[in-house]
């Protein structure tokens, strides 16, 4: 089927509540037109991330009431542990209460002003705590990515000839690590291929610069890679994940997504000495290192999930409802990122506001329309996002692609509930011409879309 039902029946719902346009209109002026600064009950559709925001099995819940507190050494660790290992092969295992404070942990302890980090693409925090921790963050993703209209099966590639050249530049000693994010986030959640995975560790070993992978959305990754790579057709999800970390060094992952739980995420390595100095940190951080700021039942949720996620039928349910919208919009000429990714349909802000240049952030205002027309909340991934001043000539420079991310959480909307997000989308592309840009009225000076606040321009 080309869009398999549920591989699930309900057994819990949660009423939603519909709004009207003139109270999202007092609500998106009092958030500033920020919609992460909109209250969750005031959001018909919410959409701006699949990050924590999926539902959990009747089997995690049953978990949750094994959830061992104690301190030191629960059984619930020594589950969490073993199933990580088994799905990701690395030694050491290091819980911590999400992802960005896996990165955050990783990157305070090897980085220092001078050093660089090569990605396929950096996603915001990832980006964010490379740079607070005075290196540079660099994207490497082919060409293609950055072209919304390129049907390719591996968009979410990194360049191996530009990271050569790079590492070349560079000189091996200042780049401590490569990475790798697998599905490509930023990119538009385009998958990476195990040729390219391969390829990349065998060219940063060849340096001996280790790989490191954003493992978040794994399984996605690996459902591509079977459904498209010659050679694994006939492999399990599992024997396709063990594959593409058997490359790696080691992975940070939030296990807010693929991990199927509403909080939680780890790093895995095989380096003692890194893994040592990491604890350290963490108990300095987070917690002793079998907890690391989780409760005993967060842990076993995970390991339940993790071991759920890699469920063929899930994930071509997962996928096909995310490409079911694509092809909806698709038929009405909407212009969006193809092919749509594993978690969420990215739209192509930027042709479908052509009218709006960057500087006035045309992700922005579709966002703000969006909730504004049909009380959908999706998120700006474009100018409010990355664009940043150059340091050397004090001229901005704007993202490739300006897009608006409609991430869909994982076993929480049904077919018909995207059938009224496709459906509202294309009323809004009807009217386009009437939508106008935005300007900044606050910004912070680090991820600033969390918190910025916009004003209409007169």
């Amino acid at each position: 089927m080309k869009y398999p039902p549920e591989p699930f029946k309900i057994k819990v719902v949660e009423p939603i509540g519909r709004t009207t346009r003139e109270e999202r209109e007092a609500v998106l002026e009092q958030a500033g037109y920020n919609v992460f600064n909109i209250p969750a009950d005031k959001i018909y559709i919410d959409l701006l991330t699949d990050s924590g925001t999926s539902a959990m099995s009747d089997n995690q819940w049953a978990g949750i009431m094994l959830g061992d507190e104690s301190y030191a050494g629960s059984r619930n660790y020594y589950h969490f542990e073993q199933t990580v290992q088994k799905i990701f092969g690395f030694k050491h295992v290091i819980p911590t209460h999400q992802g960005r404070v896996a990165e955050n942990l990783l990157f305070s302890t090897i980085l220092h002003k001078g050093l660089v980090v090569p990605n396929n693409s950096h996603f915001d925090t990832t980006r964010a705590n490379v740079e607070f921790n005075g290196a540079e963050a660099v994207d490497l993703v082919i060409d293609e990515a950055k072209d919304p209209n390129k049907i390719l099966p591996f968009k979410g590639n990194i360049d191996l000839d530009k990271l050569e050249a790079l590492i070349q530049k560079t000189g091996r000693e200042n780049i401590p690590l490569g990475m790798l994010t697998i599905t490509n986030n930023s990119g538009g959640g385009q998958p990476v291929s195990m040729a390219n995975i391969r390829a990349t560790a065998k060219l940063l070993h060849s340096y001996e610069i280790p790989l490191i992978l954003d493992a978040c959305r794994f399984a996605e990754n690996a459902w591509f890679i079977q459904q498209r790579e010659a050679g694994y057709a006939d492999k399990t999800i599992l024997e396709i994940a063990n594959e593409m970390f058997s490359y790696a060094d080691g992975c940070t992952m939030s296990a807010k997504k693929d991990g199927l739980v509403n909080i939680g995420g780890f790093i895995a390595l095989n380096d003692d000495q890194l893994t040592q100095q990491l604890t350290n940190r963490l108990i300095l951080i987070e917690g002793f290192p079998t907890y690391g700021g989780l409760a005993g039942r967060d842990l076993e949720a995970i390991a339940r999930g993790l071991e759920e996620v890699l469920d063929e039928n899930y994930l071509a349910y997962r996928i096909g409802q995310v490409a079911r919208m694509g092809d909806r919009l698709e038929e009405a000429g909407v212009p969006f990122l193809k092919p749509t990714g594993g978690h969420a349909v990215y739209l192509d802000a930027k042709s479908f506001l052509a009218h709006i240049p960057q500087s006035q952030f045309p992700g922005i205002a579709l966002t703000v329309e969006l909730y504004l027309h049909a009380g959908i909340r999706a998120v700006e991934i474009g100018s409010l996002m990355f664009a940043h001043k150059d340091e050397q000539t004090g001229t901005i420079q704007y993202p490739e692609l300006e897009l608006v991310r409609l991430a869909i959480p994982r076993r929480v909307y049904t077919n018909s509930q995207m059938e009224y997000v496709a459906e509202s989308i294309i009323e809004i592309y009807k009217k386009r011409q009437q939508l106008q840009g935005f300007e900044l009225t606050y910004e912070a000076p680090v991820l600033r879309h969390f918190t910025a606040r916009m004003q209409l321009l007169a």
